[in-house]
């Protein structure tokens, strides 16, 4: 799918959706909304029942590795359809969302918080796990304010990168009361990684505080074939893995391929399962690989989804 909608889209549109559970067609209101984090603009779609007496829970879907919010675009209709408010957004810096600005000449001089002029280029197609985590935080925060949402039956949905980053942030954010983590990959400890890496990641964190290394262009493949280049040094802080025993007041449910070929299950999605605290559940969908989960069990991972959020968020 292109990244993002085109800007002639109208702002609001209306999808009709089989509920199966309704066995009949639910309209679907899908519309814009612009969501500040850390002062850069993040592109969301909402999507929700057309028609709604009472604030609906809440579905927050993120997008994985070098994807974007348009590839969520049948799943947050589904979600919608089984009586959710749905915010699907791109992450600072992809997709549609404004990217965060660093100047590219001498700064001027000012220190009084006026207007400046300068030379800057945009931060685009960096994954930051710190950053892409603000980011999820910053969208609940905009999702409070929402009429039309239930602030009190609020639920993550991440996929494959996305699918830790979710851990991460209910582990901080008790608002979070379930989350869906598909095909997740949950970081590591500093200890676990190997030596020659982790000096790799102090190098380069040292050189770009000395102003010797810039952020990577858009569009570079640092890791296999996925487009967009890690920012090492924040993958030291980050270990989501660590965090799912401390989270007890959400309900987890791990997606698995049972042909996982981008990590070792046993050390992401297993083995968070097995360290998680409060209510949980892992499923394994046989015959897939990694990519399959966007593909022929698109459907199966959607529904399962659904049911554990239709069991944690609507029958509390």
């Amino acid at each position: 799918m292109p990244n993002g909608w085109k800007a002639a889209t109208l702002a609001v549109t209306t999808i009709l959706v089989f509920c199966h559970a309704a066995a009949n067609a639910l309209e679907i209101e899908h519309r814009r909304a612009d969501i500040i984090s850390d002062g850069v603009r993040l592109n969301a779609h909402l999507f929700h029942p057309k028609a709604s007496d009472s604030p609906l829970p809440v579905v927050i879907m993120s997008h994985g590795w070098g994807g974007t919010a348009a590839g969520l675009e049948s799943q947050a209709a589904a979600f919608a359809g089984a009586g959710y408010f749905v915010v699907a957004f791109d992450y600072r810096g992809w997709g549609e969302s404004d990217a965060r600005l660093v100047l590219d000449g001498p700064a001027p001089q000012s220190g009084t918080g006026e207007h400046l002029s300068a030379q800057v280029r945009e931060v685009r197609e960096v994954i930051d796990p710190l950053e892409q985590a603000a980011d999820i935080f910053n969208v609940i925060h905009w999702t409070m304010g929402e009429p039309m949402a239930d602030k009190d039956r609020l639920g993550l949905w991440g996929t494959s990168f996305s699918g830790g980053l979710v851990a991460y942030v209910a582990a901080r954010d008790p608002r979070v009361r379930a989350f869906v983590s598909q095909v997740g990959y949950f970081g590591q400890p500093v200890a676990t990684i190997a030596a020659a890496e982790v000096s790799r990641a102090y190098t380069d964190s040292t050189r770009r505080a000395r102003g010797q290394l810039p952020y990577p262009a858009p569009g570079t493949r640092e890791i296999g074939n996925l487009r967009g280049a890690p920012l090492r040094e924040k993958f030291l802080l980050y270990a989501p893995i660590d965090d799912v025993q401390g989270t007890k007041h959400c309900a987890m449910l791990f997606i698995a391929a049972e042909r996982e070929e981008l990590f070792d299950n046993r050390k992401h999605p297993q083995l968070a399962f097995e360290r998680a605290a409060g209510p949980k559940k892992y499923v394994v969908l046989p015959g897939i690989s990694h990519y399959g989960v966007y593909g022929e069990a698109r459907e199966q991972a959607t529904r399962l989804a659904i049911e554990w959020f239709d069991l944690h968020l609507k029958n509390q």
